[in-house]
């Protein structure tokens, strides 16, 4: 008697089962593709998602993430009983999407520990799968076997899903095929993804001036003035990036619609006659401008290697970008 056969959920559960169990040996690595972890656009960021996060940021598991960082002695605990780390993350892309920008920071900061936040949950186990993918080929790249530069299924794995997305059906890209067979500085340990409301919980995760760089990379408009009380840019937020920014630190932005743009800059700028001695955070801001900001790799990496700067590209549209430096703290008075 044949099997039953698997509805949508199912194989797509199945999928991601299997390509969770890779391993090294496995011959070619399978890379992820977006078919099988799709999600509607948008979340709804005042729901409660069953989210878990840690009581305070001493509290944090980062063993899983970064188990290259691991600290040796066993007796290196934190609050939770967890192993520490030797290093402590430094750079966040918030509202990271299919993970695009971490792979492209990821050899360009080999030494730094860069974590992407995202949401949604089949998004967020996407740039799992990614990261974990990109880690097996390159221990595979090391012990000198050899890759094929073509998407690969998984055994058990040849029906093509239906999906109501545009794009579903289409052959895998090269994001998801993987086309770098060269090992890269940091071998991709230096990466990872989690699943997190950023708007409510970002300094349970980080500890204050902990961060060096903070990147926000197309985020959702909100385009209803209703709306825009969930826009990720705000007074509020804006206290709490300069709160867990280092002074000197960065906050990389960048966006197609031009509108939001001068949302961000309104929302970083004190402008022309305004008064911020009422708690305002944005005298500890100043803007990043000419060579400096054209010199920066990081803005390069930005603009170029998220998924959607290239869909941007790919439609002709334009991307504003705007960088700001997290100042030293002023003097308080006695």
């Amino acid at each position: 008697m044949a099997p039953p056969s698997l509805n949508k959920k199912q194989k797509r559960e199945e999928y991601r089962r299997k390509l969770g169990e890779q391993t090294a040996t496995d011959g070619a690595v399978q890379m992820p593709q977006k078919k099988f972890f799709r999600q509607r656009a948008h979340a709804n960021v005042f729901s409660d998602h069953n989210l878990q996060y840690p009581r305070t940021p001493a509290h944090m598991d980062w063993s899983p993430h970064y188990p290259a960082y691991i600290d040796q002695d066993p007796s290196n605990t934190n609050l939770a009983g967890a192993r520490k780390l030797l290093k402590d993350v430094e750079v966040v892309d918030i509202g990271c999407g299919f993970g695009g920008l971490l792979v492209g920071l990821a050899p360009l900061l080999p030494e730094t520990l860069i974590l992407g936040m995202e949401i949604r949950t089949s998004v967020s186990d996407y740039v799992r799968s990614r990261v974990h993918a990109l880690r097996l080929r390159q221990q595979q790249l090391k012990a000198g076997v050899s890759q094929e530069n073509t998407p690969q299924q998984l055994e058990g794995e040849t029906e093509t899903l239906p999906d109501a997305d545009a794009d579903a059906d289409v052959p895998a890209t090269e994001d998801e095929v993987g086309t770098t067979n060269a090992l890269v500085p940091g071998n991709y340990e230096n990466i990872s993804g989690i699943r997190a409301n950023t708007m409510k919980f970002l300094p349970n995760f980080f500890k204050r001036g902990q961060l060096s760089k903070i990147f926000i990379c197309f985020p959702d408009p909100h385009f209803k003035a209703r709306k825009h009380k969930a826009r990720i840019i705000s007074e509020s937020l804006n206290a709490e990036y300069a709160y867990l920014l280092r002074p000197g630190g960065k906050l990389y932005s960048i966006t197609d619609v031009e509108e939001y743009h001068h949302w961000i800059l309104r929302h970083f700028i004190v402008q022309e006659g305004e008064d911020v001695s009422a708690g305002s955070s944005k005298f500890l801001w100043e803007r990043v401008e000419g060579e400096e900001l054209e010199q920066d790799p990081c803005v390069t990496v930005m603009s170029c290697e998220t998924e959607e700067s290239k869909k941007v590209s790919r439609n002709k549209g334009n991307k504003y970008v705007a960088v700001f430096r997290r100042k030293e703290n002023p003097d308080w008075p006695a």
